[in-house]
Formats: C-alpha cells, structure tokens, sequence
C-alpha cells in the first residue's frame, strides 16, 4: 500500500500529527509511507520505519505541480492541511483516493485529537489517540558528552515561531535559569531567528555569575535538537515546537502559555507538565503580535510562579 501524507508546516503542529499517522500505518498491511511538507516537519519524521521517502516543498505554485507530477501514483493521500495551497497540491497529486484535513470540521478538542478524527473519519474507524512518538537517529558523542555530568540538565526555551505574542521575557527566563543554576546544568535553545533573545539571557546569566550554561540557539538541527530535549531532566518553554518534543520523551516541562488555547495545544499525555497561565479576559486571542499592546497575559507572569511550579514538578 503506498501512501503519501502531507504535513503541517509547524514543527509543534507536526508532532501531533504523530498519533494519527501511527492510528493510519497500524490500519494499513505493510504501507510505504511517502512524506511531504515543510523542512522541519519533514525532518522531524522522516525515520519513521515505514517511512520509505520524503521530499521539501517549495512555497511556489509552479513548484508544487511539478513535485505532484514528480512523485508518481500512490494509493492513498492525506494532508494534514487545509490552505489554498494544499488544496492546490491535492488537485494534482495521483492517487486512488485522496483525504484532506478541514479545520472547521473539528473544533473544541485538542489538536491531537482533531489530526487524530481526521483519520478516523477518512477510514471509518474510532480508535483513540495515543502517545506522541518520534523515532531518534542514533545520539552523537558531543551530545552525548553534555549530559554525563553529576549535575541535571534543565532546557529553557524563550523563542516562539508563531510571534512576539507567546514569547516571555529574557529577564524572567534568566531569573528561573540563575535561580535553579545550582541543582542543574542550563541549556538555551532556540531557532535561527531566535537569536537574539537567545543571546539576551546568556549576558544577563554572565552579569548573574552563572557560567555552567550552553547556549545551543540557532546551531542545532531537528534530530539534535530531538537528542538534547529527550536528555533533559527539566524543560521550561513557551508554547512552541519544542514543548511538543518533550511531550513525547515524557521530559518533567513547565510551560508557559498566553495568547494560546491550552486546551488545543498544551503537552499531550506528559504525565509530568504542568502550565503557568494567567486567567485574563482577553485570552485566548490567538494573535501573534497583542492586538491591546499591552502584553499582559505574559508580563504578569513572574519568574516565582515559574520557580513554584518547578517545585510542584520534583
């Protein structure tokens, strides 16, 4: 059986497809799963066992029609998208029989359980979402080496892809990571274009004399960063991509959320997560930039309510 899956662009997005794409691979006889989407998502799937080939997408229209033509006939197609652009793709791919992915249809529940229904509802079956899982390459040395020490490891993450909305202040991430120096080893990650605030909490850890620090933003690639956060012995993150990874490999992860439905996108099935939120009338907005300026929904979490709940976790 060849199936090709289409995946959502966002790293975050990617790994709750993971439940539904094991719910499809279990209702198929030895499928041979063609992958397509964005790099990082891409990336992030592509050592699924049944996972026989993958290819980027290209943002142009042109491009599209020609990786649709390129890739020949397939028996089954599912895209986890719903754009314009998708449903241009889906036009063109050969396939027997093709399914796409609504957001309108499946509201009110988590994201997992919307990818999950999606499936189900294509193939007229009713098994529930299980576990996050993404299959790991073999860990390297140097990644290796960063956890051997006596001390713990704790993982903050300021960035977040989706906007300035969902970000927490380098200031406060700095107090927490000071704070908790002494019991763990601290690791700052982030993307390419998270840099900055990357760079921010590493001067205001020196000013603060703490020294037993890496910061690992813009210079890890998707398995890497896979490796360091399953090694982490505590995760403290905004609602992002890498929250998700930690999720599944069960990381200890206190995460901060603001302008966001936790009820779509907190940790699924972390047995040890836990959420700062503060209960505004303007959340959830959804916005990427706060659409009231004033950015409340994060300035008024401070770096003790972050600290309380690291205590609650151990």
């Amino acid at each position: 059986m060849k199936i090709l899956i289409e995946l959502p662009t966002w790293l975050g997005d990617a790994v709750m497809t993971t439940p539904a794409i094991e719910n499809l691979s279990s209702y198929y006889d030895k499928p041979e799963i063609t992958l397509i989407g964005s790099f990082i998502s891409v990336e992030l799937l592509k050592n699924h066992p049944n996972v026989v080939n993958v290819r980027v997408l290209n943002r142009g229209y042109f491009s599209l029609y020609k990786i649709a033509k390129d890739l020949g006939n397939f028996d089954v197609y599912f895209s986890f998208r719903s754009s314009l652009r998708a449903k241009y793709l889906k036009f063109f791919i050969s396939s027997y029989t093709k399914y796409q992915f609504i957001n309108n249809k499946y509201q009110g529940r988590h994201q997992v359980k919307k990818y999950n229904d999606f499936i189900n509802d294509s193939l007229n079956i009713n098994n529930a979402p299980k576990g996050l899982i993404i299959y790991r390459t073999n860990s390297t040395q140097e990644i290796s080496n960063l956890y051997k020490s006596q001390h713990l490891t704790l993982g903050i993450n300021p960035g977040a892809s989706y906007g300035s909305a969902k970000r927490w202040y380098p200031d406060e991430f700095a107090e927490v990571a000071a704070k908790l120096s002494k019991k763990y080893n601290i690791i700052i990650f982030g993307g390419s274009g998270e840099k900055d605030i990357a760079t921010d909490i590493e001067k205001l850890l020196i000013k603060k004399g703490v020294l037993n620090y890496h910061n690992l933003a813009g210079n890890t690639e998707i398995s890497e960063l896979v490796e360091h956060i399953s090694n982490l012995d505590l995760f403290i993150t905004g609602d992002s991509g890498p929250m998700h990874i930690a999720a599944a490999f069960q990381v200890p992860t206190v995460a901060i959320f603001g302008p966001t439905k936790t009820q779509e996108t907190s940790q699924w099935m972390n047995k040890k997560s836990l959420i700062v939120k503060k209960d505004l009338d303007c959340q959830p907005c959804m916005k990427p930039v706060c659409p009231l300026k004033h950015h409340n929904c994060m300035k008024y979490i401070k770096s003790v309510d972050v600290l309380n709940a690291t205590k609650t976790l151990n």
